[in-house]
């Protein structure tokens, strides 16, 4: 057994008091719990919160990361079924390019109205491959299609493309074209009709111009590539021979003009420059056509004398001589729709300037046939 002698000048160690050492001091443990306790109530729940909102985030992209692929391969997929039209489902769509079912004709070939299998009924533009270009225009068509989407313009449904047939199935419009409606005699539009196409045709161009990735420019605005649908919404058709910008470019030059001529803006006619300002002088002339139904290739319109000049020539006292008189037969509200026929003339006078850069933008353009309309409302509401 150990003495108390067996421990002396030992100070590190702790004993009983029989050994003359130091007593232990006794574990606190109420000390300990109450630092534990600290730690789950203050550090802990904050760095289970951090791990959880990581857990969250990492899942979140994760699941977007699907998604965008599963969208990619959705977009794949409907560009492959958007190529898978072939020429038997054509040819029985059209029963046999029936001449009963003959919509028209182009520069590039012909239109006919289809049924699809599932009974949607479209419109099958059938290009004439023996036409210099028509191939070129159907590859131009589909690119320019297949990358738009606005309201207004006519919607691709699918294609048909082999050696020696090609063809666009594209979205019927029931109502035909504004030329028909134009200068039919079983046909008639109002003021606030022709309003509406042409503001619906204002906002096609704007989105061309301003509201596209790559700027584009029709380059063949016309009556008849103006189709309605079966509420009379407007929409452009025939981007055969239309132009896409390069970045940064406001213009390209074009060696062969191919325009339709009386629409097609002086500086295209002359040196092949074409601009969206090209389509605001068409835009302008056909506003014109529309409010005086006079097509710009009218046999009174030769030598020096156009319909631009005729219009201008004419404004403001001998408006009621040009404009489509069957717009102001009637004398309900007829200074009011003077007033407005006035200011759309004015409208596309300042749309067919002769230098490209005194012509307003399709955004002013469309904007301020908006205001004429609101105006057109508000004064004949006031007068009734």
């Amino acid at each position: 057994n150990f003495s108390a002698q067996s421990f002396l000048s030992n100070y590190a160690l702790c004993g009983p008091a029989r050994l003359q050492v130091p007593s232990c001091r006794k574990y606190n443990s109420r000390g300990f719990k109450k630092v534990a306790l600290l730690v789950l109530k203050y550090i802990l729940p904050p760095i289970t919160s951090i791990v959880l909102i990581a857990i969250v985030i990492i899942f979140f992209i994760r699941h977007r990361n699907r998604s965008t692929k599963d969208g990619d391969q959705e977009d794949l997929l409907s560009l492959a079924t958007w190529r898978r039209t072939s020429y038997l489902d054509i040819q029985r769509a059209t029963n046999g390019f029936n001449e009963c079912n003959l919509l028209g004709t182009g520069s590039f070939g012909s239109v006919y109205k289809g049924t699809l299998f599932d009974g949607t009924n479209v419109a099958i533009k059938v290009f004439n491959l023996q036409l210099e270009r028509a191939s070129r225009s159907f590859d131009s068509e589909c690119e320019i299609l297949r990358s738009i989407r606005h309201r207004n313009l006519i919607k691709i449904i699918s294609n048909c493309c082999n050696i020696d047939f090609k063809a666009l199935v594209l979205e019927f419009m029931p109502n035909g074209s504004l030329e028909k409606w134009l200068y039919s005699h079983n046909y008639f539009l109002g003021i606030l009709e022709r309003l509406n196409i042409m503001i619906d045709v204002g906002l096609a161009l704007e989105y061309l111009h301003h509201g596209h990735s790559t700027p584009m420019v029709h380059c063949d605005l016309k009556p008849n590539n103006i189709l309605l649908d079966e509420n009379m919404t407007a929409h452009v058709s025939d981007f055969g021979i239309s132009k896409l910008l390069g970045e940064g470019d406001d213009s390209v030059i074009q060696t062969m003009t191919i325009a339709t001529i009386g629409y097609m803006a002086p500086e295209y006619g002359s040196e092949g420059i074409i601009s969206p300002k090209s389509d605001v002088y068409s835009y302008g002339i056909l506003l014109m056509e529309t409010f005086t139904r006079k097509k710009p290739t009218n046999e009174i319109f030769i030598g020096e004398m156009s319909l631009k000049h005729w219009v201008k020539e004419s404004l403001p006292d001998g408006l009621t001589e040009v404009v489509d008189a069957n717009l102001v037969r009637e004398e309900q509200a007829f200074s009011v729709k003077i007033d407005c026929l006035l200011s759309i003339m004015h409208l596309a006078l300042d749309c067919c300037m002769e230098s490209p850069e005194q012509r307003v933008s399709m955004k002013d353009a469309a904007a301020k046939l908006k205001k004429i309309k609101e105006k057109f409302l508000d004064d004949v509401a006031t007068t009734s």
